[in-house]
């Protein structure tokens, strides 16, 4: 690292806002800005940001088969409960899993593997039809098609989305990160000297104003494929494109108002991961009602969006819109969010009229894991994104990772993780990854 390290962390979701805020912590004297196109204070703009991270409410879990984002999960659950920052948005509803495959014994060898002792009173594998009777029988009614065991953790809950990002955001600016307003429309580079690469030293966004610094992180979620694909135009290096590396997808959710009495009958449910019917795609599931009585779930299909660029190159892009038309929402898409609510409410929640349905649209990697790396066609650029629709619950952690990535200090395991070049899986096993369009259901 240089002397006098600044930085430009673009994109105000969970990665970025985590990252400003470590930085400034690790680096109180460092130049930390951090970039957004929406107004993160503003508490009236909240239903139109298009970050992944800007929500009602998200899971937090530590339940996976991979037991190093097990181990993450739980580091972050800590932070989640015992940070003054954090604790407040938090809530340990518990979970409850249903699944035809062998999740829930994974999910305990994953704890046990992760020496917390005292997670074992706290997951329960049960028989479907044992289990189908907890919570006062809120999920009774769900699709236990072909499910011997379900998984309850009552380690595992919910959190405040925005409520959260938002206090991280302002917690940002009152420790010296700069706070910006501005959409970021390209990359800029320095001119390439003889025998070196090309070197990113700032951005230019829409109104022409470049802002420099020796370090640019890319936190942009869905949009980060579209501005590596301008970089690559404007320096003529197709290297410094995502590729195979990564997709913008899109996934739908819905939001119904419940009433006093119904809330009350759920005011012990927990969260509620649903994988049947698994032939139609990724898990659908539900969250506890907010303060506000809203209810929450998502549905199965995950979809790209491929289009043509000046250039002629296809990649999938959100919509070209401010908000990415993320509550312009086709009728197959709501029907999908209501056939979630169906598996796994059953008869319980047919009475239950969806009003807002929303496309929350995300980076996805093949591997569902995440980029957190030095982009290796480019110095001073890196990237820290790839949420793949499951890493808004590292929030109050992933910035660390991030910057132990700037610093050289990341271990072996994780660089090797989220490298930028790094060995791509098969997507045929990925779920997550998307294969329809979003024209297909239009």
């Amino acid at each position: 690292m240089t002397s006098d390290p600044s930085y430009i962390v673009v994109g105000a979701g969970a990665f970025g806002t985590s990252t400003a805020l470590h930085l400034k912590a690790k680096y109180p004297a460092a130049s930390v800005t951090l970039i957004d196109r929406d107004d993160i204070y503003n508490e009236d703009i909240s239903p139109s940001r298009v970050a992944a991270s800007w929500d009602w409410n998200k899971v937090v879990r530590a339940d996976y088969r991979d037991p190093v984002y097990c181990a993450l999960g739980l580091a972050a659950r800590d932070a989640w409960l015992g940070n003054e920052l954090w604790a407040p948005f938090y809530r340990e509803s518990g979970i409850f899993w249903i699944s035809r495959t062998d999740f829930a014994l994974e999910v305990v060898d994953n704890f046990a593997s992760c020496a917390r002792d005292r997670g074992a009173d706290a997951l329960d594998v049960l028989p479907a039809g044992q289990a189908r009777d907890l919570y006062g029988g809120v999920f009774a009614d769900a699709d236990y098609s072909g499910v011997e065991k379900v998984l309850v953790n009552r380690m595992s809950g919910w959190a405040d989305a925005k409520g959260a990002l938002r206090r991280a955001a302002r917690t940002a600016a009152e420790r010296g990160v700069r706070i910006v307003r501005a959409e970021v429309r390209e990359l800029v580079f320095d001119e390439e000297e003889e025998g070196k690469g090309v070197r990113c030293v700032g951005v230019r966004s829409a109104d022409g104003e470049v802002r420099k610094a020796t370090h640019v992180i890319l936190s942009t979620g869905a949009f980060t494929p579209l501005l590596l694909e301008r970089a690559a135009e404007s320096t003529e290096r197709d290297a410094l494109r995502a590729g195979g590396r990564m997709v913008a997808a899109g996934v739908t959710t819905g939001l119904v108002q419940i009433d006093e009495d119904t809330a009350a009958e759920l005011v012990q449910m927990p969260v509620c991961i649903q994988e049947n019917p698994p032939e139609r795609g990724a898990s659908n599931g539900a969250l506890p009602p907010t303060e506000d009585k809203l209810l929450k779930w998502w549905g199965q299909c995950i979809f790209k969006n491929t289009q043509t660029l000046p250039s002629g190159r296809q990649i999938s892009i959100p919509p070209i819109s401010a908000d990415y038309e993320q509550w312009s929402v086709p009728d197959a898409l709501v029907e999908d969010v209501e056939f979630a609510k169906k598996a796994t409410f059953g008869r319980f929640g047919e009475a239950w009229k969806t009003t807002r349905h929303r496309i929350c649209w995300d980076a996805v990697t093949p591997s569902q894991d995440f980029i957190i790396s030095p982009h290796s066609a480019c110095e001073g650029l890196y990237i820290a994104t790839c949420g793949s629709f499951h890493g808004w619950k590292f929030l109050p952690i992933i910035g660390d990772h991030v910057v132990r990535m700037l610093d050289g200090t990341l271990p072996p395991d994780l660089r090797e993780k989220w490298a930028w070049d790094r060995e791509l899986p098969d997507v045929a096993k990925n779920k997550v990854w998307p294969t329809r369009e979003l024209r297909d259901f239009q």
